[in-house]
């Protein structure tokens, strides 16, 4: 009978041992439960499924910098046709309408433009045209800062060389202008005779201007840009 009873102790104490080595294989380690102190975690990827790969997608910056393009482009080239309008009208009415429309695209293009290069801050095409508008606005000291980012991106653009040195026109910034001149005469006839054009309209406004003061600098600017005229239509009559 002893026998016995030994016997049916042993069968039990083997049972129980079996079922504590099943619950030590569950999620989450010790029996049937969270486990002690974290023990028995199953880490990512062990066991079970495979964790699936990340799906493929275009990084979100690039999507919002190709949206925000898209926008100040579109807006750009309604105010390019709305000031268009506005030259051409003989109807001072229209002409007000369109200028305040105007106004409205450009500032939408403006906040479009610095949208882009919040996420990407070297896109030469949004600091130029964000120094165009500002040109356009008569911000010059911003459109000259705004330049001389994209001239740092892109040393070459010669638009950008010209419309530059609008701004440092408008700013009384006469050296720059005669630099930005003599580069422009030799490398891009088209946008030196542009510049120009700008130049003898600051000189004939600054003349005919009588509370301005005519300082030595500005006279000698006017003698100079009359002198660069007469070698610009010398070279002009040349043969090639």
């Amino acid at each position: 009978m002893k026998n016995i009873l030994l016997i049916v102790a042993a069968v039990a104490l083997c049972g129980l041992q079996v079922r504590i080595a099943d619950a030590q294989g569950l999620p989450g380690g010790g029996m049937g439960g969270g486990g002690m102190g974290g023990r028995g975690q199953v880490p990512p990827g062990a066991g079970g499924m495979p964790d699936e790969p990340p799906t493929q997608t275009e990084d979100k910056p690039d999507v919002a910098v190709k949206k925000a393009l898209k926008a100040a482009n579109k807006a750009l080239d309604k105010a390019k046709a709305l000031e268009a309008d506005a030259a051409a009208t003989k109807d001072p009415d229209k002409k007000a309408k369109d200028m305040d429309r105007l106004s409205d695209q450009y500032n939408t293009a403006l906040d479009a433009f610095t949208e882009a290069l919040s996420h990407k801050s070297d896109l030469v095409e949004a600091w130029d045209q964000v120094g165009y508008i500002h040109l356009r606005q008569g911000a010059f000291r911003e459109a000259i800062d705004d330049y001389n980012h994209t001239l740092a991106l892109k040393p070459e653009l010669m638009e950008a060389i010209e419309h530059r040195a609008e701004a440092y026109l408008a700013v009384d910034h006469l050296d720059e202008v005669k630099i930005a001149y003599m580069d422009l005469y030799n490398h891009s006839p088209d946008l030196a005779a542009q510049l120009m054009a700008a130049m003898q309209k600051w000189v004939a406004a600054r003349q005919a201007d009588s509370s301005t003061p005519h300082s030595a600098d500005a006279e000698a600017f006017a003698k100079w840009v009359s002198d660069r005229d007469g070698i610009a239509k010398q070279t002009a009559s040349l043969p090639h």
